[in-house]
C-alpha cells in the first residue's frame, strides 16, 4: 500500500479521498490555488502545496505544477478524484512516465472511451447494444442528413471528445440537421479541442441508468448495480438513486452483465460507470463509460456496504479488491443523492460567497459529503457544487422522508443554495411515483411556473 498520496482536486471530493486515505494509514499532500488557501481539504491533509492562481488552467489543470507538487513531498501516487485531469490520458502518461502511480484506469483505456465515437464500435463488439448511429465522426452535413434519413428522426449530434451537454445538438428533419452540425462541431472545438461529432438516433423519453464497475489488476471484474440519474437539467445530474425502480432483476443482471462486458473489452482497472439509455420498452443501449469516481458513488456505498475509494486504493496499489466474491451483489434498502449546489434554487444563478452559518442535519440515514464550514468563502472560480446530501432508507418510500426531514434541517446562510429545489422535487407527484425520465425537469419547471 502507498505511503503518501498526493490528491489532484479540491473541494468534497479531495475531502473524500483523505478519509479514504487516513483509514488506510496512508499520508495525504493537496494542491491548492491561490483561491483555495482556505478549502477544507488543504487543513485535513497532511501537507499542501499550492500550484497556481485561482483559475483552474492556472493551477488544477497545470500538469507540471501537479506532478511537481508530488515530486517535491515524495508522494508515491496522484489521486485526480473527478472533473479537472480525471480524464486527461496524456496527464496519467505523464503520471506513470515520472514513476507515479495513477489511481485510476490505464491511459489506454481512458483514450479508448474517451473518444465517444471509438466507444460505440468497441461495445458493439463486445455485444452491447449501441444505438443506431454513425460508425465514426460524421465528416459532412450531407452525409449527416443521409444517415439521418436512413435510422430515422430524430437524431443527436455529440461531441466525439465530449460531456455534460457540450457539443450536443437535437435535430427533428434535415433542415435543423444541417443548421446544427456546424454549430455542434464549433462548440466541440471550443470545449473539448476537437471538432469531431458523431450521429445518434435520439430517444424521446428515455431513463439514464448507470452501472459502478470495480475491475482490479487480477483479472476480477465486477459491478455494483446501478444508479438512476433521470434528474437533470442540461445534462447535468441533480438528484441520482440506487437502486433505479425501473429495473427487475433480470434487467439488472442483463445490463450489469452488459457493463462488465464493456470494461473487459477495454482492458479496465479500477472504479468506472458504464451509463446506459433505457427506452421506455425495456430496451437498453450504451451511452459513454466515464473512466474516473463518480460524483453520485455514494448512493452506491450506502446500498451496497463498499467503500469505493478504498477500493480504488487498493486496486491502485496492485492488490486485490475486498469485495467479496458472491454471483452478484444485491441492493439493501434505497438511496437518494441530492446535489447542493450554491446557485439560486429559481434561477440557477451561481451564488458565491462566505458561509454565515451551518448546520449539517443528521440522525439515521443520513450522510453529508461536503468541505463547507462556517465562515468559509466559496470562491467563484469553481463547479457551484458545495455539498452531497445522501439519504437511506429500508424502501424509496423511507428515503424519500428522509430526504425531506434532512433537507429542511440544512442550514446554510450567506449564500442561496439548491436545497429548496430538492425539497420541492420530493413532493412533485410525478416524482414520487418514479414514472421519471431524462426530460423530467423540463416538465417540473412548467408546473412550477404554470
Amino acid at each position: 500500500m502507498f505511503s503518501k498520496v498526493l490528491i489532484a482536486n479540491r473541494g468534497e471530493i479531495a475531502v473524500r479521498i483523505i478519509a479514504a486515505c487516513r483509514e488506510l494509514g496512508i499520508a495525504t499532500v493537496a494542491v491548492h490555488s491561490d483561491a483555495d488557501t482556505d478549502c477544507l481539504h488543504v487543513r485535513l491533509a497532511d501537507e499542501s502545496v499550492c500550484i497556481g492562481g485561482p483559475y483552474a488552467n492556472t493551477s488544477y489543470l497545470n500538469v507540471t505544477a501537479v506532478i511537481s507538487a508530488a515530486e517535491i513531498t515524495g508522494a508515491e501516487a496522484i489521486h485526480p478524484g473527478y472533473g479537472f485531469l480525471a480524464e486527461n490520458a496524456h496527464f496519467a502518461e505523464i503520471v506513470e512516465d515520472c514513476g507515479l502511480t495513477f489511481i485510476g484506469p490505464s491511459p489506454a483505456a481512458i483514450r479508448l472511451m474517451g473518444n465517444k465515437a471509438q466507444a460505440r464500435r468497441v461495445v458493439s463488439e463486445a455485444g452491447v447494444p449501441i444505438l443506431p448511429g454513425s460508425d465514426g465522426p460524421i465528416s459532412s452535413r450531407q452525409d449527416a442528413v443521409d444517415l439521418a434519413k436512413e435510422i430515422g428522426y430524430p437524431v443527436i449530434l455529440k461531441a466525439s471528445f465530449g460531456g455534460g451537454g457540450r457539443g450536443m445538438r437535437l435535430a427533428w428533419n434535415a433542415r435543423e440537421l444541417r443548421a446544427a452540425f456546424d454549430t455542434a462541431r464549433n462548440e466541440a472545438e471550443k470545449a473539448f479541442g476537437d471538432p469531431t461529432v458523431y450521429l445518434e438516433k435520439y430517444l424521446q423519453a428515455p431513463r439514464h441508468i448507470e452501472f459502478q464497475i470495480l475491475a482490479d489488476q487480477h483479472g476480477r471484474v465486477i459491478h455494483l448495480g446501478e444508479r438512476e440519474c433521470s434528474i437533470q437539467r442540461r445534462h447535468q445530474k441533480l438528484i441520482e438513486e440506487a437502486p433505479s425502480i425501473a429495473l427487475t432483476r433480470e434487467m439488472r443482471t442483463e445490463m450489469g452483465q452488459a457493463a462488465v462486458e464493456t470494461a473487459r473489452k477495454a482492458r479496465y482497472v479500477n472504479a468506472g460507470t458504464v451509463e446506459f439509455l433505457l427506452d421506455s420498452d425495456g430496451s437498453f443501449y450504451f451511452m459513454e463509460m466515464n473512466t474516473r469516481i463518480q460524483v453520485e458513488h455514494p448512493v452506491t456505498e450506502l446500498v451496497t456496504g463498499v467503500d469505493l475509494l478504498r477500493e480504488q486504493l487498493l486496486i491502485a496499489s496492485g492488490e486485490k479488491m475486498s469485495v467479496p466474491r458472491r454471483k452478484q451483489i444485491s441492493p439493501i434498502g434505497h438511496a437518494i443523492e441530492f446535489r447542493i449546489n450554491a446557485e439560486d434554487p429559481v434561477t440557477f444563478a451561481p451564488s458565491p460567497g462566505k458561509i454565515q452559518m451551518l448546520a449539517f442535519p443528521g440522525g439515521p440515514g443520513v450522510r453529508v459529503d461536503s468541505h463547507l464550514y462556517g465562515g468559509y468563502s466559496i470562491p467563484p472560480y469553481y463547479d457551484s457544487l458545495v455539498a452531497k446530501l445522501v439519504v437511506h432508507g429500508k424502501d424509496r418510500e423511507e428515503a424519500m422522508t428522509r430526504g425531506r426531514r434532512a433537507l429542511e434541517m440544512l442550514q446554510i446562510e450567506g449564500i442561496k443554495t439548491s436545497a429548496a429545489l430538492h425539497h420541492e422535487i420530493l413532493q412533485d407527484e410525478e416524482y414520487r411515483s418514479g414514472a421519471i425520465d431524462t426530460h423530467f425537469m423540463e416538465r417540473f419547471i412548467e408546473r412550477r411556473s404554470a
